[in-house]
């Protein structure tokens, strides 16, 4: 998502862009959660308000067909899965929800109310951009260019918003790395407790009541590597971790107890099951770099393992 950013603000210095855009969210988050909160209701209020203006010029440019929203016969199965297993990451913002139990009040209330009115949102948001876009550009169309949704606008007649629509989304942009940025600190925070990461990362700010160590270590983590990875290769790789973990989380749901909300035992099965298919639909270059870094981590977490039973 950083070097997302830098593509939109600046693409010639796409890299400097990310970096900074991570020391600047990294400053944010340290501040308190109620800062990245304030902030990304801005942010949320912003991407909708463009998103419902492309909407709104793609319905009503009178260039909209409904037989462009056929995709035709060169789409396969295997393709669609692909596409699928790519654009998975974008719908995982909701688990950036329950990462953040500790600093949401009435948690067991807060968090399964919020979870399904953010993927419900976010489902609704994406079939109008989705329907509106392909009714004015096609699908053929739409895959061969950069910048779809500035493509549709000016397809529909409206070029001057264009230029809003790029802000809008780096500003997107932002805000999905704010979130992420914020969550995986946290997730780092409850791996540091438990051992499974260097015990000073658990440290808590006095004032400002967050994890300040590992907020400033993924940051840097995170500004490493947008100063040196492609974002083509990101997202591949991404998605496959992502689907990678959320398999884990499904496989790891049929051990609750009734007691603990256990679901109906076909939600993990299929769930387990269809992350799978998704990941390694992946590109190949996605998989073997994913399971590379898996099989790297497992290795490192059994020698740890080994060690610690020794004394």
């Amino acid at each position: 998502m950083a070097l997302t950013v830098g593509s939109y603000v600046w693409p010639g210095q796409a890299h400097a862009v990310a970096v900074a855009a991570v020391a600047a969210l990294t400053a944010v988050n340290y501040v308190g959660v109620q800062k990245s909160a304030w902030l990304t209701r801005g942010i949320v209020a912003v991407v909708l308000a463009v998103l419902a203006a492309v909407v709104t010029a793609c319905l009503t440019g009178g260039t909209v067909r409904a037989a462009r929203l056929d995709i035709g016969t060169d789409a396969t199965f295997g393709g669609v899965l692909q596409a699928a297993g790519l654009l998975f990451f974008a719908f995982a913002g909701y688990a950036r929800i329950a990462t953040l139990g500790e600093e949401v009040r009435a948690p067991k209330r807060t968090i399964p109310r919020a979870i399904p009115l953010a993927l419900g949102i976010t489902l609704t948001v994406y079939a109008a951009v989705a329907v509106a876009v392909l009714a004015v550009l096609a699908p053929v169309r739409l895959s061969h260019t950069a910048a779809p949704l500035a493509e549709a606008v000016r397809a529909a007649g409206v070029p001057g918003l264009a230029p809003v629509v790029r802000v809008g989304a780096a500003v997107a942009a932002t805000g999905s790395l704010l979130a992420l940025i914020l969550g995986v600190s946290r997730t780092t925070l409850a791996m540091a407790r438990d051992r499974h990461l260097p015990h000073a990362l658990a440290a808590v700010h006095p004032r400002f009541q967050v994890p300040h160590r590992a907020e400033l270590t993924v940051g840097a983590v995170v500004a490493v590597l947008a100063a040196t990875a492609d974002v083509r290769g990101a997202i591949g790789f991404s998605s496959f971790g992502v689907l990678a973990y959320y398999a884990i989380a499904n496989a790891s749901a049929w051990t609750l107890t009734p007691t603990e909300g256990r679901p109906a035992r076909i939600v993990p099965i299929v769930g387990t099951a269809g992350c799978l298919v998704l990941a390694f639909a992946l590109p190949a270059a996605s998989v073997l770099t994913g399971a590379a870094v898996i099989a790297a981590g497992g290795a490192a977490y059994g020698l740890r393992k080994a060690l610690d039973s020794r004394t």
